[in-house]
């Protein structure tokens, strides 16, 4: 039999008392019993994906000439700009995850404003300074110039005339600081403090060009075209454009964060509505619960008293696991639930073997405790070689949703390993320890009615 079933039990009420209280709990607070104080604090809410709540999925792709090598470390910058300008833009959970070696895809669970996210994720963020000399550009002309030039700036038409390429005088770079302030005509402005390196370009530039064009350019598109009335030597300015709030913020956005070093576009959309996500939440939820309680019934009809003690192991594991999900912040999907249901399959995998290693040894005249003890001892080896061929498998499409951006096989994977490593310890530990506190106190003797044999 086993052996400490007392000590062993303890640690299965601590562990179940802990994963209902992270299960019912969206912040876990502890507190100080002498003074009130709070000792720890941490939010453990449940964390839904694009599919369950609604939101956008965005596919972009590096804007450069056929054939052009990019640096994965370069993709790993604009992953973490865009993540970084999305998060300022009001956008949580948000998911940036680089797919093979020039796409990035996006998810933002619950986006309400699709169009400002579509429009930040669009914009490489370039803001160029940009010399025309006497010649005044419209706001939105798109212009060529000889800073970080795009694959579209080369005619495709090889007869066609070439472009005017303007001079870059300096970049974004050069900025130190960036606000949004009210216009002086209306709207709204953008001040901009330029770093000590870009002060003297500024300033050199201003004083030689006194009367001609500075045309400010973001992503190659015209802002605004003023005139240098005279040398600007303070190191600070203004970017005027009309422009309405959002319009502002989201500049400000783009340059606080850095421009991508690669440019991006978009090339897949799609966006979910939150009524497709509830609804998908739910017919989940209800296949779920109908699922588990023909299991549940299953298991009690064939195998008696071990299928009771194999349901309360699978309610235990179903606690444990939901409160693992929220602490580590797993983000479910309808991939995700389909993973945690596997595993709870090879959970009720692992009691079945046991069961009918018990039930072999029963009708060959053992005893209840050397029934017990010998069938764990030979279905112990089997539940060892499934569980971890399973756990490698969930490895290998981890590593595959992370190389190929295919974040359904990620959660899918994520959730079936997690699921299949408490369902081991809830075989090992749980079902076991139950199932010997059941026969030491209930003492069935009418065995072939107990365990169906």
């Amino acid at each position: 039999m086993v052996r400490n079933l007392s000590f062993r039990m303890v640690i299965i009420v601590v562990i179940l008392a802990l994963a209902i209280w992270i299960d019912a709990s969206n912040k876990l607070t502890i507190t100080n019993p002498f003074d009130q104080s709070v000792l720890a604090s941490k939010d453990v809410p449940v964390t839904l994906g694009l599919d369950l709540q609604g939101g956008v999925q965005v596919l972009m792709e590096a804007d450069v000439e056929a054939g052009t090598q990019i640096d994965p470390a370069q993709m790993e910058v604009v992953r973490s700009i865009i993540e970084n300008r999305t998060n300022a833009l009001g956008v949580s959970e948000n998911s940036i995850q680089v797919a093979g070696t020039s796409r990035i895809v996006g998810e933002f669970p619950g986006a309400k404003d699709a169009e400002a996210i579509l429009n930040t994720l669009e914009q490489t963020g370039l803001l160029e300074f940009v010399d025309t000399g006497n010649t005044y550009l419209e706001p939105g002309t798109e212009i060529v110039t000889d800073f970080a030039p795009r694959a579209s700036d080369t005619p495709s038409d090889p007869n066609a005339p070439a472009p005017v390429v303007y001079h870059t005088v300096m970049t974004g770079s050069d900025l130190d600081s960036v606000n949004v302030a009210p216009g002086q005509l209306g709207g709204y402005s953008i001040d901009f403090i330029l770093k000590s390196s870009g002060t003297q370009v500024f300033a050199d530039h201003t004083s030689a060009n006194v009367g001609n064009y500075l045309t400010i350019v973001l992503d190659k598109k015209v802002i605004s075209s003023p005139r240098i009335e005279s040398a600007i030597t303070g190191g600070q300015g203004q970017i005027t454009g009309n422009f309405t709030n959002e319009e502002a913020n989201a500049f400000v956005v783009q340059l606080r964060y850095g421009s991508l070093p690669i440019p991006m576009k978009i090339v897949e959309t799609r966006i979910i509505g939150p009524t497709l996500g509830e609804d998908s939440l739910r017919k989940s939820l209800i296949a779920g619960i109908i699922g588990m309680t023909i299991v549940i019934l299953f298991m009690i009809l064939y195998y008696r008293l071990p299928g009771i003690v194999a349901t309360l192991a699978i309610l235990f594991y179903a606690a444990i696991a939901f409160a693992l999900f929220k602490s580590v912040g797993v983000t479910l999907t309808l991939a995700g639930i389909a993973g945690f249901l596997i595993s709870t399959g090879s959970a009720l995998d692992a009691n079945i073997l046991i069961f009918e290693r018990i039930k072999e040894e029963l009708r060959n005249g053992r005893t209840l405790e050397q029934s017990l003890d010998l069938g764990w001892m030979r279905a112990r080896s089997a539940i060892f070689d499934s569980n971890i061929s399973t756990l490698l498998t969930s490895g290998i499409l981890f590593w595959f949703g992370s190389a190929f951006g295919a974040t359904i096989v990620k959660g899918f994977s994520l959730t079936l390993a997690l699921g299949v490593a408490i369902s081991l310890f809830t075989a090992i530990f749980v079902t076991r320890s139950l199932l010997a506190l059941f026969l030491r106190n209930f003492k069935p003797t009418n065995l072939q009615f107990w365990f169906g044999i």
